[in-house]
């Protein structure tokens, strides 16, 4: 690929925001149209930019891209003939590709993911809303905000084009709102694919918002997922501290979940 540079490819992904893999070719065996030190960036769309050999190849690099992207850890592959394929995993633990193409060769590559921080979109205008985005923005988070708080480390968004935000399960999202427009908020937070909702509001408030959320056709399921009053106990009273005991939940919750994510990698591994 003339005028190809990975590193540049790479730089770009990361400034463009999304999420990537990066494969590189370890070893090769037999036959084979991919080199040893070739690398390629994998989109999150399974598009391959750079050189790992043939179309086989290819195939086996999108699937484990794919799987490594979602489990958030590095994976090890090895694609080789069909018939020298005896199990999914081979006995040095690595896991296994058939490849039909007719060069007969064995390729491994290590896949990596790259993502960003995961997000933090916060509902609301209020105080402890504020608080909270700034307290948030010194965490390494995303923080992404309704209302018209504009500090360093935050972004506005419009929460009438909250799909555009891209929210992924492993973003956090906090309706802040505080009784305005606390019913439209909480809606377009449950409508996020975020595994994390939560709401500064009393367990009743929270209770009856989200029945009325039920009763006009929103998914339970969905609804399931809000955890109220947001933050943990720590007898939190102004804005700042409520703000810090969310913010001190939300970590929680992201390294316990880097920590299960890595611990099942290890476990494929």
């Amino acid at each position: 690929m003339a005028g190809f540079d990975i590193f540049d490819t790479v730089e770009r992904l990361r400034a463009e925001g999304e999420a990537f893999c990066v494969a590189t070719v370890l070893r090769t065996a037999d036959a084979t149209s991919a080199k040893a030190g070739a690398k390629a960036a994998v989109t999150r769309g399974g598009e391959i930019l750079g050189h790992l050999g043939g179309a086989c190849v290819q195939r086996a690099v999108r699937t484990a891209a794919g799987e490594a992207l979602a489990e958030g850890a590095p994976r090890m592959i090895r694609v080789k003939p069909s018939d020298k394929v005896v199990a999914m995993t081979d006995p040095d633990g690595v896991q296994t590709y058939k490849s039909g193409c007719p060069s007969g060769g064995t390729v491994d590559l290590l896949i990596e993911p790259y993502q960003h921080a995961p997000r933090l979109v916060i509902f609301g205008d209020s105080p402890i809303a504020r608080a909270l985005a700034t307290h948030a923005a010194l965490t390494g988070l995303r923080v992404f905000v309704s209302g018209a708080f504009e500090g360093a480390g935050t972004t506005r968004f419009d929460p009438e084009e909250i799909d555009g935000l891209g929210v992924e399960p492993r973003d956090f999202v906090v309706v802040a709102s505080q009784g305005k427009g606390d019913g439209v908020a909480l809606k377009a937070a449950l409508e996020t694919p975020a595994r994390r909702v939560s709401m500064v509001a009393s367990r009743r408030k929270a209770g009856v918002l989200s029945a009325k959320l039920v009763d006009a056709g929103t998914d339970p399921a969905r609804v399931a997922r809000l955890k109220s009053p947001a933050g943990l106990d720590i007898r939190a009273i102004d804005p700042h501290e409520i703000a810090l005991s969310i913010l001190a939940e939300v970590i929680q919750w992201r390294n316990t979940d880097t920590q299960r994510e890595a611990s099942h990698g290890e476990k494929r591994a």
